[in-house]
């Protein structure tokens, strides 16, 4: 792809002058690229091996503040450093800033060089790797929906987050015209994340004011995750950039709807469609039905991976093409699970359960484990649902509330045995932390509802 760099060729563009800064990022607890920027030359001569961060960078808010309660890290330990590692598989180009490369780091203990098993990368990694030991290749596509507002992140904090509107004024799903008005902002981010060798496919308008969708092409497992977690920095970056705010909150408005991450899986072997068989009606192997029984089975314990914050549960509403329920169906978008491409090489599974703020590392791999146990143990799927699916009241709920899917978290044994206790104690401390942090703040709306009536 252009935009991507070898070693080499970063060696030559700064030997030239072309490239001065290399931004070196790892991907933290949110799905946020956190770092440094280094002169380039320094990062050619000595860096490209290894730098170093504190450790509190696996255990923070988006605050970035520092809960108690982490077992890999605390005020009593001292909050030493991690080693940064970066794979140089993924330097690449970042056109939207002058003179930039950018090259994503592996998260490696300070003494052991081990990776850190609650790196989000390396939780993807382990996944892929079970995966590879039983012959096959994961390949991924993630939808990212976001919101696009009139004014500037500055602006609207400064404001207090308050009479927020939309860059358009009226629902756009597919609409040529208005999104021709928001072409400053989509036609750079298109053109600069493909120049940074993202296999960019297209943007379309979503089915909101200012809501705007990337379509990236899909990939191996790894790569996508990389790709979603660029694309969606690029977008806040380059629509700050243009003097507009974009938010992947999953629902900024409860009067409007809120954004999805769609993922979209498939298994190869051997380079060819392993989910893929041309002698059923639907063109699903037996291999695809045990691995959809299995994300299906386990979805209410990896939901948290889905939806990790107390807003996204505001996302799950009838009627609003996001779902409510863990079953599958044929092309239907009130399922949780949608089989895509039925009957042809392309058919696929694509989970509609998480939202615009998910981390695609974590996501991933959570569907990954949960896959693989349904292949491993030969699970059963059930028939496929068909019509209103939010009408279906023998479905199985997805959890509605960050309190349950934390309980179901935290209570999972197949994620326990699939990720690792560490893992799974980690991420229930941080889930734990978000419900903390929410219950113990007054919402305007407690205050305007009973100030005076209550």
């Amino acid at each position: 792809m252009p935009g991507t760099l070898s070693f080499d060729a970063l060696k030559s563009r700064v030997a030239d002058g072309t490239i001065d800064t290399v931004l070196v990022c790892l991907v933290d607890m949110q799905g946020r690229l956190m770092g440094k920027r280094f002169h380039a030359n320094n990062f050619v001569e000595t860096s490209y091996n290894e730098t170093h961060c504190c450790n509190y960078l696996l255990a923070t808010d988006l605050e970035m503040a520092t809960p108690e309660g982490y077992a890999s890290t605390s005020w009593r330990s001292g909050y030493g450093d991690y080693v940064m590692k970066p794979d140089l598989e993924t330097i690449r180009l970042v056109p939207w800033l002058e003179g930039t490369a950018m090259v994503l780091c592996d998260v490696l203990d300070h003494h052991t060089h081990e990776p850190v098993p609650h790196s989000p990368r390396s939780i993807l990694k382990k996944q892929i790797a079970r995966l590879e030991a039983l012959g096959f290749e994961a390949k991924m596509a993630t939808e990212l929906e976001f919101f696009l507002f009139e004014k500037s992140f500055d602006e609207i904090r400064k404001e207090g987050f308050r009479n927020l509107e939309p860059i358009s004024g009226y629902n756009e799903d597919y609409h040529i015209l208005q999104t021709t008005k928001e072409e400053s902002v989509m036609r750079p981010i298109r053109n600069h994340l493909f120049d940074a060798g993202l296999p960019i496919e297209n943007t379309k308008g979503e089915a909101e004011a200012g809501q705007e969708e990337l379509n990236i092409r899909y990939d191996h497992a790894l790569n996508c995750a990389n790709h979603h977690t660029i694309a969606k920095h690029a977008i806040k970056e380059i629509a700050w950039q243009n003097g507009h705010a974009a938010t992947f909150l999953p629902k900024w408005h409860h009067d409007r709807v809120g954004s999805s991450s769609h993922v979209h899986q498939s298994l190869w072997k051997d380079g060819g469609p392993a989910f893929f068989d041309p002698s059923d009606k639907l063109g699903q192997s037996d291999l695809m039905r045990h691995y959809m029984a299995g994300l299906i089975a386990f979805a209410p314990e990896y939901t948290y991976f889905l939806a990790p914050y107390v807003n996204s549960y505001k996302r799950f509403a009838k009627g609003t093409f996001a779902p409510t329920k863990t079953v599958w169906s044929v092309d239907n978008r009130t399922a949780g699970f949608r089989l895509c491409g039925d009957g042809t090489k392309g058919v696929r599974v694509e989970c509609r359960i998480g939202g615009s703020d998910l981390n695609p590392y974590l996501a991933q791999a959570a569907m990954l484990a949960a896959g693989i146990k349904g292949i491993e143990d030969k699970m059963e799927l059930a028939p496929a649902t068909v019509g209103d699916v939010y009408e279906d009241a023998k479905a199985q709920d997805i959890p509605q509330t960050l309190r349950h899917a934390t309980e179901t978290l935290r209570n999972s044994a197949f994620l326990r045995e699939a990720m690792g206790d560490d893992v799974i104690d980690h991420y229930t401390r941080a889930a734990e932390w978000e419900q903390e942090e929410f219950d113990r703040i007054v919402t305007d709306w407690e205050v305007a509802r009973g100030f005076e009536r209550a």
